[in-house]
Formats: structure tokens, sequence, C-alpha cells
């Protein structure tokens, strides 16, 4: 920004002052160091300010309007052409076609860039399993966690060397819960950095290793397959992951744990209330591409989809099976559930956005108002609806292990994890599946 004020000033400064100078001569040399005052500010904004807003296509933009600036000022500078008039012609010919060139590449940019886009994943500081400590008046206070708990004694207690568990942000509250069950309380310390929910797996400086956080679901499998997490707490595991795993010799199993849904939704103020699975996988193959295709108003069809490996892009790429599934531009395409979500409920994208995540991400994690969860096939996503499978996208989410040989990849970990397997699909386990707001097996 300095530089940008420095390059300005080099422009505006000698131009103002060739207005007053008398000498044609000076005047000349003024101009000549304005021109390279603009040349530089044209660098500055088309190279590292525009792009931001409109992308490297409309980088000779700045060009262009500074150019005319430029000759409007030495028409003006040296009193040519003479006739006001025609300077006024001319000026006025150049406003607009200023004004032409900002409307047509600069303000549509401008109103998607400034439209609020949330891309960040969402705080899950308040599901950390054992709450946190903090300093209040110079005291070390606790913290409760908001995870879901027990209303009697855990049958499970677990000792020795405990299991490090990662997995999908949608499903941390959950096995955070299992964990404040079965996991022995930490010592008091502020931040409480073995159950962080932000905790690098893979940081071997670290004075504390996490023992259970969250990494989302492609580095949590990566943690998995390379020995950092011994669980990882999956919606699924798409092809291209099973792959992975098998080149380097695993053997993954995939343990049901519960239930959710798998929803789509627009925003409150989008009028559709209903897609059937082949509209579904119409739209996301780009056989649809307008509302009114498909029982909706008119308006063009946003679809708005995650990076390859994550959760719900696993769940979308076996709702299209053999269809294929159309690349996203980079405009449509989210790094976070929170982002998709906080954009389709964004009231400037009412008339075209559809998204997709999980039920109870959407309903209970972030209690998004602004949108409406569709229906598929007439059926909408209802707790009865899901229990009862009357609902398509209804699936279950699993505890995801890796063994090599038979045998787990931190195999002095190995009775524990099988304990803890075993504990979440009892009863107790069970009760927080459902004490959390996802539906138990059975």
């Amino acid at each position: 920004m300095d530089l940008l004020l420095i390059a300005v000033s080099f422009s505006a400064i000698p131009i103002l002052s060739a207005f007053i100078i008398r000498n044609r001569a000076i005047k000349v040399l003024l101009c000549g160091i304005a021109l390279l005052g603009f040349f530089v500010t044209g660098v500055l904004v088309g190279g590292f300010f525009l792009p931001d807003l409109i992308g490297y296509h409309g980088i000779w933009l700045p060009f262009a309007v500074l150019g005319l600036i430029y000759i409007l000022c030495v028409m003006y500078v040296f009193r040519k052409p003479s006739e006001p008039k025609i300077r006024k012609i001319a000026t006025l010919s150049a406003a607009g076609v200023i004004l032409v060139l900002a409307a047509v590449f600069v303000a549509p940019s401008v109103y998607h860039a400034l439209i609020p886009r949330v891309d960040e994943e969402m705080n899950l500081y308040d599901y950390e399993p054992f709450g946190h400590y903090r300093y209040k008046d110079d005291v070390l206070t606790h913290f409760d966690s908001s995870v879901a708990k027990l209303t009697e004694e855990s049958t499970l207690k677990l000792t020795g060397e405990l299991p490090r568990l990662d997995g999908a942000t949608a499903l941390y509250p959950l096995y955070s819960a299992f964990t404040r069950a079965a996991y022995p309380p930490p010592e008091p310390t502020v931040g409480l950095p073995e159950y962080s929910s932000g905790g690098d797996f893979r940081d071997e400086n670290a004075e504390y290793r996490p023992i259970v956080g969250c990494s989302a679901t492609p580095a949590a499998f990566s943690n998995l397959t390379d020995g950092y997490a011994d669980i990882v707490f999956l919606m699924g595991v798409s092809d291209e992951q099973r792959r992975a795993a098998s080149d380097k010799g695993l053997e993954l199993t995939l343990t049901p744990i519960g239930y959710d849904a798998f929803i789509f939704f627009v925003n409150n103020r989008n009028n559709a209330e209903n897609l059937s699975t082949e509209e579904v996988r119409g739209i996301y193959s780009g056989q649809y591409t307008d509302w009114g295709e498909v029982g909706g108003g008119r308006g063009e069809i946003a679809a708005y989809q995650r990076p390859d490996g994550s959760g719900s892009q696993t769940k979308l790429q076996e709702i299209m099976g053999d269809t294929p599934l159309r690349p996203a531009p980079t405009e449509e395409r989210f790094n976070t559930m929170m982002g998709m979500v906080r954009w389709v409920a964004d009231y400037k994208n009412y008339r075209n956005a559809l998204g997709y995540s999980f039920l109870y991400y959407v309903r209970d994690m972030l209690g998004e108002e602004e949108v409406k969860l569709l229906s598929i096939d007439g059926v909408p996503p209802t707790p009865e609806t899901i229990v009862n499978g009357a609902y398509p996208f209804a699936n279950e989410f699993y505890a995801v292990t890796a063994k090599r040989d038979s045998e787990y990849l931190n195999p002095e970990r190995t009775e524990n994890i099988d304990a803890l397997l075993s504990w979440i699909q009892s009863p107790q386990g069970q009760s927080l599946v459902g004490a959390t707001g996802y539906y138990p097996l059975g």
C-alpha cells in the first residue's frame, strides 16, 4: 500500500505542477515523470490489488483507465485541443469509456468479492473432551465441554497406551464424547494440549503430541495410514483413499457406529422443495443447469462442491454412481463445509445456490437457519425417515482402522483399540451417539 501511495504521488504531483508552470520544456519533463508514475501505478494495481477482485484476466484494465486519464491530463496541460467544446467532448468520451470498462469488468467481480465468503472451519473449542483451563482472576479455572455425557459410570476406563483419535469435523463432538467417557482425565493445565482439537499429530517437535484431535477427513485419513492416528471417525472412505491405503499395503476396517443423513439444501428464499435422486445426478453431471428444469423457479443453478477426499464429496460421488461428476469451477468449490453452508445461506445467493452436507453438522453444530433442507424423492430428512430408512440418503458412519499383515500400525495399543471399538457399539457407546444428535445403530 505504501508503494502504491508513492506511485500515485509520482503521477499526481508532476501533472498538477505542469498545469501551473509555464515553461514548455519543464512541462514535458514533468509529464514524462508523471507517465512513469502512471505506469508503476498500473503495475501495482494490475499485479497486486486487482487480481483479488477480478482475477488476472483483467490485468490490462488499470493500464487502459490510467492511460486515458494521462492523455486527458496532457491535453489540458498543453491546452490541446484548444477549443473548449472539443475538450469537453474528449473528457466526457474518456469518462464514458472508463465507466463502461468498470461496469463490464469490475462491478460484477467486486459484487461477488464483497459477498461475505466464510471459508474457514468452525471453532471446535467448545467440543474438546475435557473442556479447557485458563486463568481467570489469576486462578487456573476449568471451563467444561459441551460434549454429550453419560448419565452413569462408564464401563470402559482405558489406561496405558491410549489410542490416538482423529476424524471428520462433523464427527468431532461424538468421538470427543467417547474420549470424555473412556479416557483418563488429564492433569489441569492451560489449554490441555494433548486434547486440543487443533493439535498437529505430525509435529515431532511439539512438547505435547495430541491424543485426540480433529484434522478433518483428508488429513485424518492420511494420519491413519501413516500411523499417526489409530482410529479415525469418518462418514465414508473414497475409492481414491482405498487405493492409497492398498498401495501402502494396508487393510482397512470400517466399523459402523451410527447413522446420519446426507442432505441437500438451498437458501430459504429459493422456492425449490424437492429433488429426485435422478435430478441430483442430473444437476451435478451438468445435464440440468436451470432451476426451472427441476421444479423450481427459473435461474441458473450454482451447484457447489467440496474437494475430493472430503467426507461430503465422497458421499456425493457415491450418489452419482456411474454418472460422471461435472468438474466444479474454483468459485463453486469450498474447502470447508462451513464455507459452503454460509455461502448458500447468504441472501445474495438465494436465486441459484445448491449445497450439501450432513444433517447433524448443519442443524446442530452450525445451527444455520437461513437454509432450507430439500426432500429427496418426496421424503424429507426427519428423525423418523432416517431411522426407518425411508430417506434415501441416510447412511452409516464409521470408526476406521488400518492394519498391515493383520497388525495395527501401533501394535502396543491393540488391546485398547479393540476395547474402544467394542465399547462404542455397546449400549453405553450408542447412548452417546444418540445424545450427541446422531442416530444409533439398530
